[in-house]
């Protein structure tokens, strides 16, 4: 496919991935604000065998190059976890994807916007659901506030022109989800603090960290709680035992006890918090290799590890307790025990909570009670496609 001197290529070589992981990292160059992830983690995400992802997922990559330099990339993706779910939560038939896009110029970015949606249209899809990289559990949404401030770990940030460009072939919002900035040096509210020592008087609730040694168990308890938890929220997609696995796999390195914490009622699982560390201080540095001496400054800080800030990405509780009043007291146990233990032995300043569907109540609720303010903003985009005859 060609225009405007664009020639679109399928990836389908190793030489043309490698092209697919560098050219983010020459189009972000001149961003300040850029984190530069770790080539070979990037490369696990896009790879059959690496990424659990692939197992019910199609992909196609594409390059788009002008006068033989390549000057963008995008994903095209149909998940199909998600054309099962029903089609009121976000999802459903004909549902397909694209993200991971880099572009130099709006013309590139239609280019390739043209590419995948042409691809999903020749699979059967007749919607798009966008950008979303690539599993929505990895980094759904396209940063359209919050380009002034670097993204913490596994949260996504985006050339600001992108919005207008996207938005110009016709594409409407979705979905808006937020992070929330959090100070926590001085601690919350008078009101949070009775509500937590009520808590404490539950002789029934029972706040506990997890155990490394016992990491697989936890780590099933925590996706377990979540999968119930999330699954009548916008989006939802099962994640399956390998990507559960994979999951707990990938975050034991920054798995602390004290910053991970699971609720009990009556001795059953119920509730749980994840905080992890920012991990996004140490390797803005590394320009996304480990080579020469990166690779001692990452396993340093895992060992002994100081963040400035951290980020709560996942929070959970159990369906049948959804708003209730012990699901709200639970959450604000967790944050606070965790926010203790964060300020004591990490030096943290300051959290981050999301992301978060900016019409779930609950935690909008809890966020505005412990004095949090947006930070960040990210869209997703809609767009019907009219399906190739087959």
């Amino acid at each position: 496919m060609a225009g405007q001197d664009i020639v679109i290529q399928p990836v389908t070589t190793k030489a043309q991935t490698k092209q697919f992981v560098e050219i983010a990292y020459q189009l972000n160059a001149g961003d300040p604000h850029w984190v530069p992830p770790l080539r070979s983690e990037f490369t696990k995400l896009i790879t059959p065998g690496k990424n659990p992802f692939f197992e019910h997922a199609r992909v196609q990559f594409f390059l788009a190059l002008r006068q033989g330099q390549v000057v963008g990339r995008i994903s095209a993706h149909i998940d199909e976890l998600a054309l099962e779910q029903p089609a009121e939560q976000g999802m459903g038939p004909g549902t397909g994807n694209w993200g991971l896009m880099e572009a130099s110029d709006e013309a590139v970015m239609h280019a390739l916007i043209g590419a995948a949606e042409a691809w999903l249209k020749d699979q059967g899809m007749t919607r798009v659901l966008a950008p979303i990289s690539m599993s929505v559990w990895e980094e759904p949404g396209l940063l359209t506030l919050g380009h002034d401030h670097s993204p913490m770990i596994m949260m996504g940030h985006h050339n600001a022109a992108y919005q207008g460009w996207i938005e110009a072939l016709g594409y409407t919002v979705a979905k808006r989800i937020v992070s929330y900035d959090l100070p926590v040096t001085d601690g919350f509210p008078k009101l949070i603090n009775r509500i937590v020592a009520s808590g404490e008087r539950n002789k029934l609730l029972k706040i506990r960290k997890v155990d490394k040694k016992h990491f697989d168990r936890d780590a099933a308890i925590i996706m377990g709680i979540l999968n119930d938890a999330w699954s009548g929220n916008w989006g939802f997609v099962p994640m399956t035992d390998h990507e559960i696995a994979h999951a707990g796999e990938s975050l034991k390195p920054v798995v602390h006890e004290a910053l991970i914490r699971i609720a009990e009622l009556d001795g059953e699982p119920v509730a749980f918090m994840m905080t992890l560390p920012n991990m996004n201080e140490v390797i803005r540095g590394l320009k996304g290799s480990l080579w020469p001496f990166g690779w001692a400054k990452l396993l340093w800080w895992l060992k002994f590890p100081k963040a400035q800030s951290m980020r709560v990405p996942l929070m959970g509780v159990k369906k049948e307790l959804h708003n209730s009043r012990l699901a709200s007291q639970m959450a604000f146990m967790m944050i606070e025990y965790i926010r203790r233990d964060a300020v004591a032995d990490f030096g943290t300043c300051y959290a981050e909570i999301g992301w978060i569907l900016d019409d779930n109540q609950g935690m909008v609720a809890i966020a505005d009670a412990i004095g949090a303010e947006i930070n960040r903003e990210y869209l997703i985009y809609d767009r019907a496609i009219a399906a190739a005859a087959r």
